[in-house]
């Protein structure tokens, strides 16, 4: 598939980490949530509770992020299987997929433990995230998921941000001419959405859509930071905007503001 002349009908899918981000994501026309926790540490692992909690509260799709902690992806054979074990418990809770990826200490996709988790997975989609842009060969990378037949690869094509990593997102495009599915994310905002669609090709992207939200605690004790540095303040919290998300489809649809 090449890059096309208009942007088409574009997928949203939405990264959460609670119901109500989940209900905001909805309401502002997202298609699909990829759920996490633990954002501050680029996602985790969400628990059972809040999954099922989610699945009740909002009719779209669910996809699970599969990662034991935050850092990098080079994982030992406990958090391998601590991986498997969340993979077959989100499946059995509902997951309509899973996003997961596991690299070497030299930069390349692991492939004995990346097929683990896939095998884990199957039936349902797989998207590997974003340890594509932490790889040292993109090209060889996208050539290894191809041939594990990984279903999505989500990147940000090894840049801070899609719009920044365009060129590699097009190249990709155009080399899977459409399996496995590329999920642009990073950085995703409606004055760039729709040039950035027609210039890749892609037919997904991936936000978060959040806006800074202050804590409803009255009593605050000062002092005490209950995480460290870059964390952040413990009375504030980032949450799904359905204004941002509606933004982003108006944009997409030609009614919103104009790329730059």
């Amino acid at each position: 598939m090449s890059p096309s002349a208009h942007p088409h009908r574009v997928l949203i899918e939405a990264c959460v980490d609670s119901v109500r981000s989940a209900q905001a994501a909805l309401e502002g026309g997202a298609d699909r949530l990829e759920l996490c926790s633990g954002l501050l540490e680029a996602g985790v692992t969400p628990s059972l509770g809040l999954l099922e909690a989610i699945r009740t509260a909002v009719a779209l799709p669910v996809f699970v992020l599969i990662r034991p902690r935050g850092g990098d992806f080079l994982y030992d054979p406990h958090e391998v299987a601590a991986m498997i074990r969340d993979i077959q418990r989100a499946k059995t809770a509902g997951a309509a997929g899973v996003v997961l990826g596991a690299l070497t200490a030299k930069g390349e996709v692991d492939r004995s433990i990346t097929q683990r988790l896939i095998d884990a997975a199957r039936p349902l989609p797989v998207t590997f995230h974003r340890a594509f842009d932490l790889t040292r060969d993109p090209d060889e990378t996208l050539e290894t998921l191809m041939e594990m037949s990984v279903d999505r690869v989500l990147t940000s094509g090894q840049a801070p941000t899609a719009w920044d990593g365009q060129a590699l997102i097009r190249a990709m495009v155009e080399a899977v001419d459409g399996t496995p599915v590329i999920l642009a994310g990073g950085g995703i905002a409606a004055p760039h959405v729709r040039e950035l669609v027609r210039v890749t090709g892609v037919t997904e992207i991936h936000l978060r859509g959040a806006t800074v939200t202050a804590s409803e605690m009255i009593f605050r004790r000062p002092g005490i930071p209950l995480g460290k540095p870059p964390e952040g303040d413990t009375y504030i919290r980032a949450e799904t905007s359905a204004d941002r998300v509606r933004q982003i489809v108006a944009a997409l649809n030609g009614s919103g503001d104009e790329p730059r």
